[in-house]
């Protein structure tokens, strides 16, 4: 004996069949196994990279040479991710899920958990430009998540009211004869009956958090820095 822990053996008599475990378990124990993945499903999911990349770049109006000196990969892994003859890894992905700002499982079209909420459906409007609604209650303060390419200012007045919040890099905002420079985790507020634009600093795209009240509705503040005795 050697102290090693030995699984016992179910024997079989002569000519008796032998039974598997139930469906999900092991048929000499009976302990539950995870199912094997199907080879077609990972091949699918993995085929579909290369195509969705390709769309994300030319969406935001990248060139390959541009889109390797962002993220530090070069232009021939970029190209044959691209067409699908290079495999996707993480240690590729995660550099391009950064660049352009999305997260890692839309890139890779993750099955759905079941809640319609985590799966929000991206916008792509004029070239570079992406807008995610997170709300979808019509007629009171939608909520959207947006990204904005360069683009050349073009004063608008409409009826409502708006909140911008930026994430990532710089917001040029114009409010009549007004000029602001937001950077991430500054705010800005306003009636959008005055002529207003808004739009990244410079030539790299910025990220906001946008707020619109299309009646006028502004977000109600309940609470304020705590008041310090004197």
């Amino acid at each position: 004996m050697n102290g090693d822990r030995t699984d016992p053996v179910k024997s079989v008599k002569p000519g008796e069949p032998v039974t598997p475990g139930e469906p999900g378990e092991s048929p000499e124990s009976g302990e539950p196994v995870a199912p094997e993945a199907g080879g077609d499903d990972v091949d699918e999911i993995l085929a579909g990279i290369g195509p969705r990349l390709r769309a994300l770049r030319r969406d935001r109006g990248l060139t390959l040479e541009a889109l390797a000196e962002t993220t530090g990969i070069s232009v021939s892994t970029l190209s044959r991710l691209e067409s699908g003859k290079r495999r996707p890894t993480l240690e590729l992905l995660i550099p391009l899920a950064r660049t352009h700002r999305v997260a890692l499982d839309q890139l890779v079209a993750a099955p759905a958990t079941g809640d319609p909420r985590l799966h929000l459906k991206p916008q792509h409007r004029e070239r570079g430009n992406v807008l995610v609604p997170l709300t979808q209650y019509p007629g009171r303060v939608q909520v959207f998540k947006q990204v904005l390419a360069h683009r050349e200012p073009k004063l608008v007045t409409h009826a409502g009211y708006e909140w911008l919040y930026v994430l990532a890099g710089g917001l040029r905002l114009i409010l009549g004869e007004r000029e602001f420079t937001l950077r991430p985790g500054e705010v800005a507020e306003f009636d959008t009956g005055e002529p207003h634009w808004f739009g990244p600093v410079d030539a790299n795209a910025v990220e906001i958090l946008h707020l619109f009240g299309p009646h006028g509705d502004q977000a109600v503040v309940r609470t304020g820095p705590s008041k310090q005795a004197p």
